[in-house]
């Protein structure tokens, strides 16, 4: 099965496809290998760099992270910084926004 199982979800017969991998070592760190079909479908190939998102639920949603072009004037770890603020403090931005 190469470790790829293709589900249905509940009665309205949604398809889902789950991945099953084990993890190995690599170097001082654990690391996984994604299978060739969901490399495809990210759209990632060796070098790009993947985001692990978890949400509300606790699960944890993969997307290829979108490079950007920054003005020379913005270093990226500045960049960084607003993000990190903006995600901390979006219950106040939305509260802003709605005023």
């Amino acid at each position: 099965m190469n470790g790829v199982v293709n589900m249905e979800k509940g009665r309205d017969r949604t398809k889902t496809t789950r991945y099953s991998r084990k993890i190995g070592r690599m170097g001082n760190s654990l690391g996984i290998s994604l299978p060739k079909m969901l490399a495809e479908k990210l759209n990632v190939v060796q070098g790009d760099e993947i985001e692990f998102i978890e949400n509300d639920q606790g699960e944890i949603v993969i997307k290829k992270v979108r490079k950007s072009n920054l003005p020379e004037n913005v270093r990226p770890e500045v960049l960084e910084a607003f993000y990190d603020i903006f995600n901390e403090d979006q219950d106040i931005f939305n509260d802003l926004r709605d005023r």
